[in-house]
């Protein structure tokens, strides 16, 4: 009874407008945008699963892993052999790929020759099929009177699902588009075509890569435009895929750079999660299927189910009486009668109508007008639906892109193929307008793929050649960066050697080893209030030091920082010291203590030759200071007089102190056990306690009175030595070793590279502080420009594009390194700050310009390790220990802000010393407490 009153309700819509008649019979095949947002929304979380190897088993949406790391830059060139497999026929082609006609220029060349294979091969043993494959290359080598003698790289397009584990291996997971062949699954495809090609005999040829058309695709259409990072297909199947971050593919190793990653998205819904957008006719076009439950999303979408489910739609409206009078033809009833080449005809701007009575006609129906435009309005909410689940998959895509970036806009190109996408009149259209509406922030361009499958593969295989050629290339340039520890053991060796010397009265050294005149670290007794002076870089500090009295470690510090123009650090030494002059005066004036007359200590992070505690001799500028009359001067005399001048407030200027021991005496203040200490910044530097009876220098230089004085000294650390091991009665004095100056006598030529000579060549004192150029925040940066400016005119960076920018001195500074090694930092990070230096970057460029970055601050570390290991060495043999414990204190922002220096220089001393164990400590105020501490013992001493 209800079936009746079902059928005199459709009788009574007939004479309605046809089209609303579908439109309610289809009303779930009409997707508005909230829905296609949804759906997008699903399609991400899928993508998500599919990306974590804790999830991935269980994901609809497989996101494999394809190895191809990069798209075409236009530099490839090169001749390949190419197979395409994925329908009812293959392909073989020749590809030439021309050099320089890449981006925007064309310069891709092809011969081909298309193969058919025989239905029972696509039913039949695996191996058969394949042997098909390998003899049709054969034939086509022949054909084309290529040589059989001469090694041919090739490319293979297999259009089937894989497991990649590298890019010339893949794993088959599963077949589709009809083919059912035995004997494949889980097999390596790669392997069998290359047993397929031995079988054969008389080939020369090497398997480059393995790609999925939806990958040559993207690969095809990129060779043209930078943009392209997508390659989608509409086709007989439909996939899609993209250039995800390689960071978020938990199934490869590795975090740096992109790797395209083939979504096979035809799964989506193969978890239920699409039930509630399934229709029965979907339904029964799955059950019908090869692979019922399997690919639901591509079953909506695709070709090869388009025009079925037109024709179920049709059948049963007219089995409703919809449609025709309610008469069912035997031919309407036949699965595959209706095809999507059909749909596309149906759907033709002029002659639609026309072809849709045509074909209805065919079917042996006697449509009428309204039976024709009812029908191709099925076709076209459809194929409708088929345009907007594929947008939605690509807004979800391109949304992940977008904030993988962390772009506010996205401009990328599609690149698409695909006979659906190609020959259906309305499909393109409506696809780019539901991705624009759906994304409105990304600018979206579309390429159609030109042999996209065929040439694609070719072209992967040409940038895997191009990659591999860049890879030994750079690997080469940065080769000599790379010291072994023989290199390492020799640099040791080397400074051990230049310690030794520069101690000795007599003989050449080019490690000053300046005594500084300081006997003794802190015993945390100090007290009082200090002013410290510091000088060492760009800018000069004035600091109020107080000790509080009977409080060990409780120090109140107050500082004030100002800044030391390129002027007056290359003017006169007046004009110099008349400016700290002026900087003192109102650093007191700041604190209210101009009328206080303070003991000061003198922090002047410079080589200097010291006759007491409070001279010091210039022996010669660094760190881009170049200011006259000061070389072979007094600079406490110097200031003294710049005071004087001032006329405004006194000092006692008790000490002059260098940096380095500054931070010593800063850190030995915390730990009794520092005895050493280094400066990794600006410049580098390193002081340590040594044994006033190895200072010959001082008995030379100084005479009878100083030896009364180490008497003296010796007399007074009778006492206190005792509190240190090993140390019992041995008096010391401070030496600032002034080390930057190895290898100015040619002792490292065998591991200065020619960029380190490039740098030496440019600086302000060539020739000198040849170990501080190699190690020192000054010139790593600079080291580094001239790294990026060679591998750029080799072609290797940027595309071969030199820029004003990377011929700039100076501009790649130090701090630029510690931000790009950082390994919180992203890729697309890097390439923000390449931009903000006005280079473009591909994520490719970023990788290199990362790794450049790491092997000259890696050899920096590393040879202040091999430094640092000659020292703590040396006292260890001083004092006669097997074993010695012993601290560092250390500063410098290259110590403290690069992320893996301090642990490279820490590894490499533990490495060349294991006798000795080193503690590093930071130091905290070093250069400013240090010099009040130094001025603090001075005045304790003479109490």
């Amino acid at each position: 009874m209800l079936a009746v009153h079902l059928v005199s309700f459709f009788f009574s819509k007939l004479q309605e407008d046809p089209t609303k008649k579908v439109d309610r019979f289809l009303y779930a095949m009409r997707l508005h945008d909230d829905q296609l947002k949804d759906i997008s929304a699903r399609f991400q979380a899928e993508m998500k699963k599919g990306l974590s190897s804790e999830s991935n088993a269980a994901a609809a949406v497989k996101m494999l892993p394809t190895h191809v790391r990069s798209t075409p830059d236009g530099t490839e060139k090169g001749q390949f052999l190419a197979l395409d497999l994925g329908g009812s026929k293959f392909k073989v082609l020749q590809v030439k790929v021309r050099e320089g006609m890449g981006i925007k220029r064309g310069g891709v060349e092809m011969e081909e020759r298309t193969y058919p294979i025989p239905k029972e091969l696509l039913i039949g043993k695996g191996t058969e099929l394949f042997g098909h494959v390998s003899e049709s290359l054969k034939d086509f080598l022949h054909q084309r009177n290529i040589s059989l003698e001469k090694k041919h790289p090739l490319a293979f397009t297999f259009s089937f699902p894989c497991e990649q584990t590298a890019l010339d291996q893949g794993f088959l997971l599963g077949w589709g588009k009809n083919y059912r062949p035995r004997g494949l699954q889980g097999k390596d495809v790669v392997q069998t075509l290359r047993e397929a090609i031995d079988r054969t005999g008389g080939l020369d040829v090497e398997v480059l890569a393995m790609v999925n058309d939806t990958v040559a695709t993207m690969m095809t259409c990129g060779f043209d435009d930078e943009y392209c990072e997508v390659g989608l297909i509409i086709g007989t199947g439909t996939n899609a895929c993209y250039m995800e971050e390689l960071r978020h593919i938990d199934l490869v190793e590795g975090d740096e750079g992109r790797m395209c990653v083939n979504t096979e998205w035809g799964g989506f819904g193969d978890d239920e999660s699409l039930n509630d957008y399934i229709t029965e006719f979907d339904r029964d076009v799955d059950a019908a299927s090869n692979n019922p439950g399997k690919q639901i999303f591509e079953k909506m979408i695709s070709g090869m189910y388009l025009g079925e489910l037109v024709r179920l739609v049709v059948l049963k409206m007219a089995k409703l009486g919809l449609l025709f009078d309610g008469r069912v033809s035997d031919a309407l009833r036949t699965k595959g009668k209706i095809t999507t080449a059909h749909v596309a005809a149906m759907e033709e701007y002029k002659n639609g109508l026309k072809n849709t009575k045509d074909i209805l006609t065919e079917l042996d129906l006697n449509p009428s007008s309204d039976d024709c435009i009812a029908v191709q309005h099925v076709s076209t909410i459809v194929s409708f639906r088929s345009s907007n689940l594929a947008a939605a998959g690509l807004a979800a895509i391109l949304s992940r892109i977008k904030l993988n970036r962390n772009l506010r806009t996205l401009r990328i190109t599609v690149g698409v193929d695909g006979t659906v996408y190609k020959t259906h009149p309305q499909y393109p259209k409506r696809l780019h307008k539901v991705v624009r509406r759906l994304l409105p922030e990304c600018h979206v361009r579309f390429v159609l793929s030109d042999s996209g499958s065929s040439k694609g593969a070719a072209l992967v295989s040409a940038v895997a050649q191009r990659l591999a050629s860049q890879r030994r290339q750079v690997d080469e340039t940065l080769a000599p960066f790379r010291l072994s520890q023989e290199q390492l053991q020799l640099v040791k060796t080397r400074m051990r050697a230049g310690l030794e010397a520069g101690l000795k009265s007599k003989g050449p050294s080019t490690i000053k080893m300046l005594p500084s005149f300081v006997y003794r670290t802190p015993d945390g007794t100090e007290k009082g209030k200090y002013l410290a002076l510091d000088l060492g870089g760009t800018n000069f500090r004035a600091l109020l030091v107080n000790f509080k009295k009977g409080l060990q470690h409780n120090v109140r510090l107050y500082h004030k920082i100002y800044t030391i123009p390129q002027e007056i650090m290359q003017g006169t030494g007046e004009e110099l010291f008349d400016h700290i002059a002026q900087c003192v005066s109102d650093f007191l004036d700041y604190m209210g203590m101009k009328n206080a007359h303070l003991p000061a200590g003198f922090t002047f992070s410079f080589p200097c030759e010291q006759t007491a505690i409070d001279t010091g001799t210039l022996v010669s500028w660094t760190k881009g200071y170049k200011a006259t009359d000061c070389e072979g001067h007094d600079v406490v005399s110097l200031l003294r007089e710049a005071i004087k001048r001032r006329n405004e407030f006194d000092l006692d200027i008790v000490a002059v102190v260098n940096d380095t021991v500054g931070t010593m005496m800063s850190c030995a203040y915390e730990d009794p056990q520092c005895e050493i200490g280094l400066i990794a910044g600006t410049g580098t530097n390193v002081c340590y306690m040594e044994e006033l009876k190895n200072i010959e220098k001082t008995e030379q230089k100084f005479g009878k009175t100083e030896e009364g004085e180490k008497e003296e000294h010796m007399q007074d650390e009778g006492t206190e030595g005792e509190k240190k091991e090993g140390d019992a009665e041995i008096p010391k004095m401070c030496i600032n070793t002034e080390w930057g100056g190895l290898g100015d006598d040619g002792s490292l030529d065998d591991i200065i590279t020619p960029y380190d000579v490039e740098v030496n060549q440019n600086s302000l004192n060539p020739g000198k502080q040849r170990f501080e150029k190699l190690t020192s925040g000054m010139y790593l940066g600079e080291v580094v420009r001239q790294v990026l400016l060679d591998l750029t005119r080799g072609g290797l960076l940027f595309r071969g594009h030199v820029t004003e920018t990377l011929k700039t001195p100076g501009i790649f500074q130090t701090k630029y390194l510690s931000q790009i090694e950082s390994d919180r930092l992203a890729l697309l990070q890097v390439r923000s700050i390449l931009q903000q230096l006005g280079l473009n970057s591909t994520c490719d460029d970023s990788i290199i310009v990362k790794e450049v970055c790491g092997a000259v601050s890696r050899r920096a570390a590393q040879l202040c390790g091999a430094g640092m290991a000659a020292v703590v060495e040396k006292i260890r043999e001083n004092r006669g220990l097997d074993h010695l414990n012993i601290t560092v204190g250390v500063d410098g922002a290259l110590y403290k802000l690069h992320p893996h220096f301090a642990g490279v220089l820490q590894e490499t001393a533990r490495i060349l010393a294991p006798q000795c164990n080193v503690t590093f400590l930071p130091s905290e105020e070093g250069s400013g407490k240090g010099a009040a501490l130094i001025t603090a013992v001075a005045r304790q001493k003479h109490d």
